[in-house]
């Protein structure tokens, strides 16, 4: 839980406006929230020479506007590239942290007016956008619901059917309700990133999955709001991001995958994947049931067909037959 008393007051403004006017999630504010703490954690040690007597919470309220004056481009470039030597972020990381510095400092400077300078006008990060994602094929997504048991077996397999042929987001699942869905109509409503929401259309895997898994879901004993909540842990509470992260890791290493950086959200990747490779599903369409907000996100899945096509090329028997001798 963060302790909001301990940051700075900038930060804390920044955080009402991200909820109260640009309407993003939860989990989007408090990613964004870690990052300007990581941030000016670093800027008060390295910058400052602040010495936190190694407590566990930083107390960071202390940053004013006459302390973000004077932070500069070089600062911002000397914390990204410290999360990159020192604590191995990846690429796509550093960029998600150099989005949140460039929208904490828009706000301070272009539109309140708080300091004259923007330190971020001109930053850059070279990344990947057009990286491949790692998906399951066919097969493997297979043996990953044939791998499921114990207990809570038709939980479980709900849970990865519904990632695998809705290519929802964690926090999406976590947070479907009882009504978020119609078996009648064999529709799923789903709340996104910024609260927007999106109208899945349910194929017979997941319609049978989720009418299997309300015959055992438990019913008495469950309080509060957990009585909507779709997916229960087995102390019949909403179940959590880590308990399916776990469980989703646990069959993923039952049939050796554990090893290969396969997650929670590469089941996402293999929705899209198998539906625009072996469903020829339109890359429009595709968008539509990601919930992306721009073409050139869902694009990536083309990408990777292009990727197979290359593959299958070189292992034709005669792609290395490419000597010609030319007679006198």
């Amino acid at each position: 839980m963060i302790n909001r008393k301990l940051l700075p007051m900038r930060v804390n403004e920044y955080i009402t406006y991200l909820s109260a006017v640009m309407d993003h999630s939860k989990l989007t504010v408090e990613e964004y929230t870690r990052d300007l703490i990581l941030f000016f954690e670093y800027i008060a040690r390295e910058k400052l020479f602040y010495d936190f007597d190694d407590k566990d919470d930083f107390d960071l309220s202390f940053i004013d506007d006459k302390i973000l004056s004077t932070i500069t481009l070089n600062d911002i470039h000397a914390f990204l590239a410290n999360r990159n030597t020192e604590h191995k972020n990846s690429s796509t990381t550093r960029a998600r942290k150099a989005s949140s510095l460039r929208g904490f400092f828009k706000y301070v400077s272009d539109k309140m007016g708080y300091i004259q300078n923007n330190p971020t006008s001109q930053l850059e990060l070279a990344y990947s956008k057009n990286k491949l994602p790692k998906y399951l094929t066919l097969d493997q997504s297979i043996a990953l619901l044939e791998s499921i048991d114990g207990k809570d077996k038709i939980r479980d397999y709900c849970i990865i059917t519904l990632f695998l042929n809705c290519g929802l987001r964690l926090a999406e699942l976590v947070s479907l309700n009882l009504s978020s869905f119609n078996l009648t109509e064999k529709t799923l409503l789903v709340t996104g990133k910024g609260n927007k929401q999106r109208l899945l259309y349910l194929n017979k895997a997941c319609v049978d999955a989720i009418k299997n898994y309300l015959e055992v879901r438990p019913v008495d004993g469950v309080k509060g709001d957990d009585r909507n909540a779709l997916f229960l842990s087995r102390l019949k509470k909403r179940i959590g991001r880590q308990a399916v992260q776990q469980l989703v890791y646990k069959y993923l290493k039952k049939i050796g995958l554990d090893g290969d950086h396969y997650s929670v959200h590469k089941l996402r990747h293999t929705a899209a994947t198998l539906m625009y490779q072996h469903g020829n599903v339109d890359v429009l369409v595709i968008k539509d049931m990601l919930g992306h907000e721009n073409l050139s996100t869902t694009e990536i899945y083309t990408h990777v067909e292009n990727k197979r096509l290359r593959e299958a090329a070189k292992k034709n028997p005669l792609s290395n037959e490419s000597d010609i001798s030319q007679d006198d």
